[in-house]
């Protein structure tokens, strides 16, 4: 008999439907319940590509002893941490200042006033590995919540006061908006914990770092650092060729179990991949290098073929675990992993052996499939093309992985964003329509009468959540490159709505500081608030990244202020924790630089229109922002004003709208804007 979820829009809660246990989804009814029995609440928090979630559902919640107890002496409440950022964020916090460390599926024991008072991620069936079983936590909470009801008062308002104390050191006013030093300091940060043989930062597992490839790249434009551009070389190209890349389809797996990128935790998601795109582009925009080329528009292909939805826009992920044909069971990497003798099945003795050499199949796993890499380039790069078609369709034959088909507005901004780009860099004009299909379904789906995002969306119909600030600020990013890429004015236009909105409800107009949810969202135990980085960039960042170029385009003081302001927290954080304020270092490189302002004016139909535009779409300045438009009045103010220069197409390079004298010589508008010559 399904549960309470069986309405649900999330395909992770839809994931719990059938279970025995009876879930609850998040909302005041699940606590005036368990207000009403006098009994705690059992928070469960996942993901849909989350791995472990799966095997805590399979182990616990579908045991039906487990759940009758679960059910007699809690609320259950389960909840997906990608509809619902704001309460995973809380309750996370939390875990991690009770325990040290989290993860997913994360599990938290609340009173019905929702305070935590006992914390963890995953439980195994029974004991082991020094983990208690969850039948035993289940019981150990229920005899403290019966017997020892004053010590979890004093843990959940001890735990209750250590958040609001975290939350007090985000006051961005007490800091002085980056500098040079700063920016100096993040850079040598890097450098200590760069590796210098296997590329990435730290240890195992490995991360792919894209914001922090983001700022390298700024920041060598900005200073011609070669150390920078080193590091964003070496990561990028071992990750390129590592297991972490899909070497026959595209797309990056979340991230790297080991130190070498070669075994991947197997799941795909939407940002990861958004992410990735940009950042190889952008590579391939500062080096001109092949496999930079190359692996960006494998894995916009990869975002094209696996993750659009049937309404235009682009799903969460790809499951990490697939159908095992040989053994029946559902494995991790079953989908992507080969044998020697598969690949010579596929494709006969000569390209199989040829195969093996190349993907270096050697046995990675136990039962000897090994993740395909390509440790270098092949030698007949045909052969190559020939043994990747094939291995391609052969695998489409496979049980394929589990898609959340869920649309989360950030995560298709970012999308946007990084399509739009390389269409138009590299003459991919599908690339900048599927962009612009994913931008019109926000508009019809997730955006309200009252210009408010809705966070999801599932088959074209929308989810109940409010959108949080990394909803805003990526649409708005996603918008805004739309417009440097189409010159339609209504991108723009729609991203100063959003931005206004950021600046109604989620700014602290006293500090200048970024909550991640609005004025008038849902109470939690504490507002949400968090500068740096997790896998995407933080909503705080992500906002005055998109602030300071809708400023540079407008003129607006407002909006280049409140990014300024905000840009104050990583000041302080920039050589403490370099690797996980990565987006904000390099909106920082903007706000140092200008950011410039380059506006395009000549005939829409003019070659040399469109020379001046390319060119000004591949200046590495960074966060340059690209006007384009026909002669005469306009709307815009970085286009206000500005006419041809003797009858030809021209290009104004501005800061703070002071401008150099125009040109209509790309060569000349490369050297202003850091744009390397083609051809």
């Amino acid at each position: 008999m399904p549960n309470r979820l069986a309405d649900a829009t999330s395909p992770y809660l839809l994931q719990h439907a059938e279970n025995p246990v009876d879930w609850w989804p998040w909302g005041p009814e699940a606590f005036e319940e368990a207000r009403r029995r006098g009994v705690p609440v059992l928070l469960s928090v996942g993901y849909a590509a989350c791995h472990w979630c799966h095997v805590m559902a399979h182990e616990s919640f579908e045991d039906e002893a487990v759940a009758a107890y679960a059910n007699e002496h809690y609320v259950a409440v389960k909840v997906d941490r990608e509809e619902r950022p704001d309460v995973d964020a809380v309750y996370m916090e939390a875990v991690q200042a009770a325990t040290g460390q989290g993860g997913w599926p994360m599990t938290v024991f609340l009173t019905p006033d929702k305070e935590p008072f006992y914390f963890g991620t995953y439980f195994p069936p029974q004991p082991r590995h020094g983990m208690p079983g969850f039948r035993q936590v289940l019981e150990g909470v229920t005899a403290a919540w019966r017997d020892r009801r004053d010590e979890v008062g004093e843990v959940a308002a001890r735990i209750r006061a250590e958040l609001a104390e975290r939350a007090s050191v985000y006051g961005a006013g007490a800091h002085h908006p980056p500098a040079e030093a700063d920016l100096h300091q993040a850079l040598l940060g890097l450098g200590r914990s760069f590796d210098d043989k296997r590329g990435g930062f730290g240890g195992a597992p490995k991360f792919p770092p894209a914001m922090v490839v983001e700022f390298l790249l700024r920041h060598h434009a900005r200073t011609g650092s070669e150390a920078a551009l080193e590091m964003a070389e070496r990561t990028c190209g071992a990750m390129a060729r590592g297991g972490i890349n899909d070497q026959l389809g595209g797309g990056f797996a979340r991230y790297s179990v080991d130190a070498d990128w070669v075994v991947p935790h197997f799941e795909k998601m939407l940002y990861d991949n958004a992410l990735l795109l940009r950042a190889y582009l952008h590579l391939w925009r500062t080096t001109g290098g092949e496999q930079a080329r190359r692996t960006a528009l494998a894995t916009a292909d990869f975002l094209l073929r696996e993750l659009r939805t049937p309404e235009g826009a682009f799903a969460s992920a790809l499951d990490a675990d697939s159908l095992d044909e040989a053994t029946g069971k559902s494995a991790e990497g079953a989908y992507y992993a080969w044998t020697p003798e598969q690949l010579t099945a596929v494709l006969g003795a000569e390209d199989g052996a040829l195969a093996v050499e190349l993907f270096e199949v050697t046995g990675t796993f136990e039962h000897g499939s090994s993740v395909l890499q390509l440790p270098r380039d092949p030698a007949d790069p045909e052969a190559f093309e020939r043994i990747r078609t094939r291995l391609l369709a052969a695998r489409a034959e496979r049980p394929a992985p589990a898609r959340d088909d869920k649309v989360v507005a950030a995560w298709n901004g970012l999308a946007i964003a990084a399509l739009a780009e390389t269409g138009a860099l590299l003459g991919r004009p599908d690339l900048v329509e599927a962009a612009e299909r994913a931008a019109d379904l926000l508009l019809a789906v997730h955006l309200t009468p009252e210009g408010r995002l809705l966070r999801t969306s599932r088959d074209g119909r929308p989810g109940a959540n409010a959108g949080v600030l990394e909803d805003y600020a990526d649409t708005a990013e996603g918008f805004l490159a739309l417009y440097a890429v189409t010159g339609e004015s209504s991108w723009l236009d729609l991203a100063g709505g959003l931005l206004d909105t950021v600046l109604a409800h989620f700014l602290d107009p006293d500090s200048g500081a970024l909550y991640d949810t609005a004025d008038d969202a849902e109470q939690l135990i504490r507002r949400p608030q968090d500068p740096t980085d997790n896998a995407t960039p933080s909503g705080w960042t992500a906002a005055a990244g998109a602030l300071l170029g809708y400023a540079a385009y407008t003129g607006s003081e407002r909006h280049r202020t409140a990014a300024e302001r905000a840009l104050g927290i990583v000041g302080a954080l920039a050589s403490k924790a370099p690797r996980f304020i990565g987006w904000g270092l390099a909106v920082a490189e903007a706000l140092l630089d200008g950011p410039r302002e380059i506006a395009v004016v000549g005939p829409a139909d003019d070659p040399a229109t469109a020379a001046l535009h390319r060119t000004a779409l591949l200046a590495t300045a960074p966060g340059a922002v690209v006007a384009l438009g026909a002669p005469g009045p306009s709307e815009i103010p970085l286009l206000a004003d500005r006419p041809l220069l003797g009858g030809r197409p021209a290009a104004y390079v501005c800061r703070h709208f002071s401008c150099d004298a125009p040109t209509a010589e790309p060569a000349d508008l490369a050297a202003r804007v850091g744009a390397r010559a083609e051809g």
